[in-house]
């Protein structure tokens, strides 16, 4: 059986901002950094070893998976983030009475991605990656968006949702042909 790692970026200065980041991007605070690290370190003390890494093409993301591995890593502009339109760097008190449902098609009138389209990049994105022969054990670095977008896919991630996806949670998949969510590991509880 294959395993992903499906990690969210972390802490960055528009999230302490509230303010809307899907295509735009900002850079990590210290507790972003610190947060990778840690990430890292929970990898490390679990013998966890990646084969390949990916991360998506938005700074955040690659100075994660940084601070996270040494090891080399490709850039994937299918591992972005949700694209929000004009709303992009806007507050969050915009979009913060929306449900999940209403999010399906809101940033269209914006010039925005539908939650569908997030949904079937993230799917081909990640399908793609793990169906190379060679790996097994594959970390990738995405958004919190994003992240979400692809566990519709999977299954019906409102219970997951409740939770919270936090920066620096792990969504571990098993794949076989098709994923299957097997836990989020989420840092301040798991790790």
């Amino acid at each position: 059986m294959k395993t992903l790692y499906l990690m969210r970026h972390g802490e960055t200065m528009f999230n302490v901002q509230h303010k809307i980041q899907g295509w735009c991007d900002s850079p990590l605070t210290k507790t972003g950094k610190l947060q990778a690290i840690k990430a890292g370190q929970y990898f490390k003390d679990n013998h966890i070893t990646f084969d390949h890494a990916y991360s998506s093409t938005s700074e955040r993301c690659c100075d994660t998976l940084e601070l996270v591995t040494d090891m080399p890593y490709i850039r994937l502009k299918g591992l972005k983030e949700h694209f929000y339109g004009e709303l992009e760097g806007e507050s969050e008190r915009l979009n913060r009475h929306l449900t999940p449902k209403d999010c399906e098609t809101f940033y269209l009138q914006y010039g925005g991605e539908s939650s569908n389209t997030t949904r079937d990049r993230m799917m081909k994105t990640l399908t793609d990656i793990m169906e190379h022969d060679d790996h097994q054990s594959v970390l990738a670095v995405s958004h919190s968006g994003a992240c979400f977008n692809f566990l519709r896919g999977v299954q019906d991630p409102m219970e997951e949702l409740k939770k919270g996806f936090g920066n620096c949670c792990i969504f571990v998949y098993d794949f076989d042909g098709c994923f299957h969510l097997r836990e989020v590991i989420r840092q301040g509880k798991d790790y």
